[in-house]
């Protein structure tokens, strides 16, 4: 594993002791941050941000409406198009990153920890999405001055050569299961390619990407580069998506938002990068490391309660390794219990919100009555009476028409499915759905695992592996998990425009 590479096991050891609640709310930051400068919503707008695993308020965040979303794109253009910002190298851009990059690593506890409280998923995983965040902004920072064009040996006498030149002010919103890796997935990118940004975390998990903005300031960067604008999406969201001064928007969240913003998007010829929602398939040949491939298929789905787009929510199993799969998943499942996500060996958190632990109660619920077999979990749970806990779910019997097989759940749900026609039968069953964001393969057979990868529609297949992430390899999905890549050179492309310039040598 590369240094910069980072992945997510997970196993199914009980919580440790409880670990006291830090009282960090008086050094949240609660303040939207444009300009440069910590200020409140134009309105005095706040709203409370709970913390799942106790359901207590950890603080009252300032709530951007459209006349802060104003502020903050009117603040990144001036920003971009000043001369200062257009006089900066690109070395000097990568520096900025390089040492955003030190700071989040410097402080990957306390980040690890307001992620957690702001989330509910535990601190192993907090630690895992700071370090990634980290991994990101650095990998861009080394990027940034290795962005040009090309020279093109056309006809006549002419010199004909493109420039990558930034797109201008870019409107970023990211969701609340990743809120550090998002933000960082989009902000490094824009800065490296020299654009403004404009970034609006969800309303339930604001803190980290606020934090981030600050520590962009601490690194150099310049005043009005990066804006961080916390705000509900009908509201701040879609003002962001509507503006005319904004060039490009990132947007991450689920498909049916990501239909609104095409169509908000539209009225401007605003460019898009959609990462939208997943009904990733996980498939397991009889010929596989069985014990591997069941501990990746725990991890592909209970990893952060499973609210997470690329989670191999549909196992897939060659009946000859049905019962076998089966047993040992049982297994680590039955040592998997709801913690306390701040104590160190807590590896099942809380649901974000008591609106998301309900939505996935409510598939649960439309499971069984649509013939699933429940084989564990399918109720809540609690830690100390409170909190937005979820049982890991089991659901055997489950056929492709049912719901649970086919739309998101976003939650610790896994959907087990049979197949006996080998490679046919697996891709015919993992290419039925309207997603292609992720999938993977479970084989000895390296021929059969790769022609099965290659048939399979989705933007990553892992093989023999799940959840395997890089700053220098390309995320994204196709179908209706949207379009676009984060991450690797393949994100120059989408946070740049080309321009073609042809020279008369004659």
């Amino acid at each position: 594993m590369a240094d910069d590479q980072v992945s997510a096991p997970v196993s199914g050891s009980a919580a440790g002791a409880p670990a006291a609640e830090p009282r960090v709310s008086d050094r949240l930051p609660t303040r939207l941050v444009i300009g440069g400068e910590q200020v409140e919503a134009a309105a005095g707008s706040t709203l409370p941000v709970i913390n799942p695993a106790t359901e207590e308020v950890l603080a009252h965040v300032a709530l951007a409406g459209s006349v802060d979303i104003d502020r903050a794109v009117r603040s990144a253009r001036e920003a971009f198009e000043s001369t200062a910002w257009q006089g900066t190298s690109a070395r000097e851009r990568g520096r900025m990153l390089l040492r955003m990059a030190d700071r989040v690593d410097e402080q990957t506890g306390a980040l690890a920890r307001i992620e957690t409280l702001d989330n509910g998923k535990t601190l192993f995983e907090s630690a895992v999405d700071v370090r990634l965040a980290a991994a990101t902004l650095r990998y861009f920072g080394g990027l940034a001055d290795k962005i040009h064009g090309d020279t093109i040996p056309v006809d006549g006498a002419y010199l004909n050569y493109t420039r990558r030149e930034p797109i201008g002010v870019v409107g970023a919103i990211v969701p609340w299961n990743f809120p550090i890796t998002q933000a960082a997935w989009k902000v490094a990118p824009a800065i490296a390619c020299g654009n403004a940004i404009v970034l609006k975390p969800s309303e339930h998990t604001p803190f980290t990407a606020l934090r981030l903005a600050e520590l962009a300031l601490e690194s150099g960067v310049p005043a009005g580069i990066f804006n961080c604008v916390p705000g509900l999406g009908s509201d701040a969201g879609q003002a962001l998506v509507r503006h005319p001064a904004v060039d490009k928007i990132a947007f991450t969240g689920s498909t049916r938002t990501g239909q609104s913003v095409m169509r908000d998007a539209a009225e401007h010829v605003t460019r898009l990068t959609l990462e939208l929602g997943g009904k990733s398939p996980n498939i397991i040949f009889a010929d596989a490391d069985i014990d591997a491939a069941v501990k990746g298929a725990f991890q592909a789905i209970f990893y952060g309660k499973g609210e997470v787009c690329a989670a191999g929510s549909r196992l897939l199993v060659e009946d000859a390794a049905y019962d076998e799969v089966r047993e040992k998943l049982l297994a680590r499942m039955a040592i998997l219990k709801p913690a306390d996500p701040l104590a160190r060996g807590t590896r099942m958190g809380a649901l974000v919100s008591q609106a998301q632990r309900e939505r996935v109660l409510g598939y649960i619920d439309r499971g069984r009555k649509e013939g699933a077999r429940l084989s564990t979990g399918g109720d809540a749970a609690s830690v100390g009476g409170r909190g937005f806990f979820v049982n890991a779910t089991l659901f055997e019997d489950v056929t492709p028409e049912m719901t649970i097989a086919r739309e998101e759940i976003f939650g610790p749900v896994l959907a087990m499915m049979r197949f006996s026609d080998g490679e046919a039968g697996a891709v015919r069953l993992a290419n039925d759905t309207i997603y292609g964001l992720a999938a993977a393969v479970w084989s000895r057979d390296i021929g059969k695992a790769l022609r099965t990868a290659h048939a399979i529609r989705a933007g990553t297949v892992w093989v023999n592996c799940y959840n395997a992430y890089d700053p220098a390899s390309p995320f994204g999905g196709v179908k209706h998990s949207g379009f676009g890549r984060e991450l690797g050179m393949h994100a120059v492309s989408e946070y740049t425009a080309v321009k073609s310039v042809w020279v008369d040598l004659a």
